[in-house]
């Protein structure tokens, strides 16, 4: 594939992208935050670093300055955690065994994953469905199991791994802005220190 195909590809699936779904995210982000319930997010290789940028995105970006803020763990941060429970118990195991110790209900859990069929996410989304949590979905491709099983489906409809994991990012970045749109009177942080945010 070349860049021009790549692009071609990508604004194609940004423009097909469900939209409603978006807003329906944004507003999940902001119930959360209002009712003091936590946001976990989880995925494999690029979709881990997706996950772990978007947690950093919310805990700083869309939280700077505000009392009330964004409680958002991304669980494939904690490394040494994560590598005992793939070693000890199983890598299908590595997400559900920290929500066994922190979930509680009505917090989020997103599980992103390109062919939706990741087994240590959907074990997580199945525990998280069962113990009354909300939970996302973001895939690719068909959207496998996880499409299925979430409470909230984000799919990008492409048969790519690469845009999936750009349209995902995309999605948080949306997301955010929207947060910080409505949070912070449509004056984001960007250049403020945080006596000039707060007075």
């Amino acid at each position: 594939m070349t860049r021009l195909e790549y692009r071609k590809l990508l604004q194609e699936t940004l423009s097909n992208l469900n939209l409603d779904s978006v807003g329906l995210m944004t507003s999940m982000f902001l119930e959360a935050r209002k009712n003091g319930s936590k946001i976990y997010t989880m995925g494999n290789g690029g979709s881990a670093a997706n996950a772990s940028h978007a947690a950093g995105d919310f805990l700083k970006g869309a939280s700077f300055g505000l009392e009330k803020r964004f409680q958002i763990i991304c669980l494939n941060d904690n490394t040494p955690s994560m590598m005992a429970i793939a070693n000890d118990i199983g890598w299908d195991d590595i997400f559900i065994e920290p929500l066994r110790n922190l979930l509680k209900p009505n917090d989020i859990v997103i599980g992103i994953s390109g062919s939706g069929n990741s087994k240590n996410i959907l074990k997580a989304i199945h525990f998280a469905n069962e113990s009354n949590a909300k939970t996302i979905g973001m895939t690719g491709f068909n959207g496998g199991e996880l499409k299925k099983i979430s409470d909230l489906s984000i799919h990008s409809p492409a048969m790519d791994m690469e845009v999936a994991e750009d349209i995902h990012m995309a999605v948080f970045n949306m997301v955010k802005k929207e947060v910080m749109s409505e949070l912070m009177d449509n004056e984001p942080s960007m250049g403020k220190t945080y006596d000039e945010r707060i007075n």
